[in-house]
C-alpha cells in the first residue's frame, strides 16, 4: 500500500506490479460500496501478468471511512495531487464517479490515455441531465458500459465514441471476461511504460 498525504487528507493505492510493466494503468473507485468493485479487482488480477501493472486509487474520503463521496472538484485535487507522486506516462481511468475524474483531469495528469468502466452518463431516470461533456479528452479514451447501465446504456452515448457495450448493468459484474478483455486489447495499443 502506497499512502499519499494530498491537500484534501490522505489517499492511498494498492498496487498490483507486473513484473515487466509495458504499462501502468491507473484506476480510480466509484462513489459508493465498500471494499474493491468487482471489475476493478479483475482487472488487477489479470492485467499484471500481461505486462500492465494496476494502481488502485482510494480517494481521501474513503480512507478516512467516510460514507459520502466528497464533491467532484475535492476528488479531482486529490486525484491530480495523487497521480503527481507516481512516474509517468500514465493510462488512467476508474469506475463510475471515478471514470468521471480520470476523464476530467486526463490532461491535468498527464495520461495517455483513458478507460472508462460504467461512466455514469446521467442519473438514473434523468436523461436530460447528461453529463457527455466530461468525455471530451484528448487522448484515447475506452468507455466500456453494461448493456442494462441506469446511469447510461450505451445507445446514449455520443456517437463515434470507442464504447464496448458488456452483457448486465452498472456493476459489471455479469460481464468481466468481456471487460477485462476490452481493457487488455485498449491498453495493449495505448502502451506507456
Amino acid at each position: 500500500m502506497i499512502e499519499v498525504d494530498t491537500s484534501k487528507g490522505l489517499a492511498r493505492f494498492q498496487e498490483f506490479r507486473a513484473a515487466t510493466p509495458q504499462a501502468v494503468l491507473v484506476l480510480g473507485h466509484g462513489a459508493g460500496g465498500g471494499g474493491v468493485a468487482p471489475d476493478l479487482a479483475a482487472l488487477a488480477e489479470a492485467l499484471p501478468p500481461m505486462g500492465v501493472s494496476v494502481l488502485l486509487h482510494e480517494q481521501p474520503w474513503k480512507v478516512a471511512g467516510k460514507k459520502v463521496a466528497a464533491a467532484p472538484a475535492v476528488l479531482d485535487v486529490a486525484w491530480i495531487e495523487s497521480l503527481a507522486t507516481l512516474d509517468g506516462p500514465l493510462i488512467v481511468g476508474g469506475r463510475s464517479a471515478g471514470a468521471r475524474v480520470a476523464c476530467r483531469t486526463a490532461a491535468d495528469v498527464g495520461a495517455v490515455a483513458v478507460v472508462a468502466l460504467a461512466f455514469p452518463l446521467h442519473p438514473p431516470g434523468k436523461p436530460e441531465r447528461s453529463r457527455a461533456a466530461e468525455l471530451a479528452v484528448d487522448v484515447p479514451l475506452r468507455v466500456i458500459q453494461g448493456e442494462r447501465d441506469p446511469f447510461g446504456r450505451p445507445a446514449e452515448f455520443p456517437a463515434g465514441l470507442d464504447l464496448v457495450a458488456v452483457p448486465g448493468d452498472h456493476s459489471l459484474r455479469q460481464g468481466l471476461d468481456q471487460v477485462v478483455a476490452a481493457v487488455v486489447d485498449f491498453v495493449g495499443g495505448n502502451a506507456s511504460a
